[in-house]
């Protein structure tokens, strides 16, 4: 896959995450060179790390929160991403739906003139001339989103570096760092001035200190990992743990609001107390 593919309007792929301190960055990233170059956004970055925004929707319950935290087997959260400081156009609506460890993202790109309209106004909203499957995954979100009656929840901003195999069918490895968030209830993709980091030791952290400063992600084909992510995770000794962007970035606000969806020590952002007095038990 070339610096300058795209990706497609549906993914079907295996993830695999890891936590890993800041001084093993740039020794995974010249370790991945010969089978991987840098994605266009990357390449034309300063230090090949590029912004990446996005306005995470719920419902009014929390329920896509929930099944995270609940480790619901079948899940799915929903988004709306955009690249540098979110004022300019393309933006990207998707859905990550997780079923075990295969993830399906359907992808769809909507202009200026459709953001937010889409979500706020359908009835009224102008669509763009569309191929028909960028249509599909734009009608799936549409369908999902008045279904579970979405409302935004919170804004996330991180600096990426992102690479595509040049020899496999489909292959990605991403390093995310500086991971921010601030809380939102409007249709908003600009970060503000109060954005406060949820990166810190303890979230990183599972019942242990860590050197965490980054979060690697592994993507490739179900049934197809490369031979050379094999290769990366025996030399770094890469052990594999769940991260997700909006859970955590949740719980890390909600903690700083009063609203306790877990211990406050953190030690552990994989697991809810079962004892927490706002935690719905089953």
């Amino acid at each position: 896959m070339s610096v300058s593919a795209q990706l497609p309007p549906v993914i079907q792929r295996h993830e695999l995450k890891y936590l890993i301190p800041w001084e093993m960055v740039e020794p995974i990233s010249r370790f991945i060179r010969p089978y991987c170059s840098l994605d266009q956004h990357s390449a034309s970055a300063r230090d090949h790390f590029y912004l990446v925004n996005s306005l995470y929707f719920d419902t009014r319950g929390f329920e896509f929160l929930y099944q995270r935290l609940w480790g619901k087997d079948i899940r799915f959260n929903m988004r709306v991403r955009a690249y540098a400081d979110g004022t300019q156009p393309p933006y990207f609506l998707e859905i990550k739906q997780k079923k075990g460890s295969s993830v399906t993202k359907y992808r769809a790109t909507i202009s200026a003139q459709e953001w937010p309209a889409i979500l706020t106004a359908p009835d009224t909203c102008l669509s763009e001339p569309d191929n028909p499957f960028n249509q599909r995954s734009k009608q799936l979100f549409m369908r999902l989103a008045a279904s579970y009656n979405i409302e935004p929840k919170i804004l996330t901003q991180y600096y990426r570096r992102a690479f595509f195999s040049t020899i496999d069918d489909y292959a990605r490895v991403t390093i995310d760092r500086n991971m921010r968030y601030q809380l939102e209830s409007e249709y908003n993709l600009q970060p503000g001035p109060n954005m406060a980091h949820y990166d810190n030791e303890t979230i990183y952290s599972t019942n242990q200190r860590t050197e965490a400063r980054a979060v690697l992600e592994l993507k490739c084909n179900i049934g197809q990992v490369p031979i050379w992510m094999l290769d990366l995770i025996r030399h770094f000794e890469l052990q594999q743990m769940g991260f997700s962007k909006y859970m955590n970035s949740m719980l890390v606000a909600h903690i700083d609001n009063g609203n306790h969806y877990m211990d406050l020590s953190r030690q552990s952002a994989l697991h809810v107390n079962d004892s927490d007095p706002l935690y719905p038990h089953r």
